[in-house]
């Protein structure tokens, strides 16, 4: 009789205990559970952190650099975003900073000639570059428009250039001499002479390097004040002085 009592107690005892337990264990884990699947959440993704960060960074080395773009307009035909609507000799006439570049361009008859080619680079110099070349012996340029062709198409590059493939380049030319390159970062300069005082400015088929000194075909060089004019001589050649002739 008393074991049987005993029993009895023993299975009510279990009987109250054991759903306790399992509710307990229940709790525990769905608390774990809603921890972990809290963590994950709120951790960031590596993946897309890193895709974030790339996409930065291409962003960046993308955009034009350089002390002058300063002065390119914010908004309107002649910004960043309104030349990269038109081609390149549009593109320039929108900027107030390129006047003299589009007026040469349009007495040498190129404005189709550039706007119509494809993925070309335009090395551009700027309204101060003009001005470092007498007022007599660039109106005597502007007049013959031979010479102004082989000047203006000496800045042009048959090929889209990105900044990188400045560091150390040579190229032909579309006047068919060949410029050179150098620099990094953001400091290049034209035929070890001219530099690109705001570059990689896009426009819709053309890279363009804004650039503080006209350069001068076949010589390899550019122009420098103080050049003389063809004087007593035949063709291209250094000024009795010494510096380099303009044509």
């Amino acid at each position: 009789m008393n074991a049987r009592i005993r029993r009895s107690a023993v299975a009510v005892v279990a009987a109250a205990v054991l759903p306790l337990s399992l509710a307990a264990c229940s709790d525990d884990g769905d608390s774990g559970s809603s921890d972990s699947a809290q963590a994950a959440s709120s951790a960031p993704a590596a993946g897309d952190d890193q895709s974030a960060g790339t996409s930065d960074g291409m962003a960046d080395s993308d955009e034009p650099f350089g002390p002058a773009c300063s002065t390119v307009p914010k908004e309107g035909a002649g910004s960043f975003d309104g030349m990269a609507k038109d081609p390149v000799a549009t593109a320039a006439s929108n900027n107030p900073a390129l006047s003299t570049l589009v007026s040469a361009v349009k007495k040498a008859d190129l404005v189709d000639t550039l706007n119509n080619a494809e993925n070309i680079t335009v090395f551009a110099p700027t309204n101060d570059a003009f001005a470092k070349i007498p007022k007599a012996d660039l109106d005597k340029v502007l007049n013959d428009k031979e010479t102004l062709t082989g000047i203006l198409t000496y800045h042009v590059v048959g090929q889209k250039l990105a900044p990188a493939d400045l560091e150390n380049g040579s190229f032909e030319t579309l006047q068919k001499s060949k410029l050179t390159t150098s620099g990094s970062d953001e400091s290049y300069k034209v035929d070890d002479s001219a530099k690109v005082v705001c570059g990689n400015v896009k426009t819709a088929n053309a890279n363009v390097y804004i650039i503080d000194t006209v350069l001068m075909p076949k010589s390899g060089r550019a122009w420098r004040p103080g050049a003389g004019g063809r004087g007593s001589g035949s063709g291209s050649g250094p000024s009795p002085g010494g510096a380099m002739a303009l044509w």
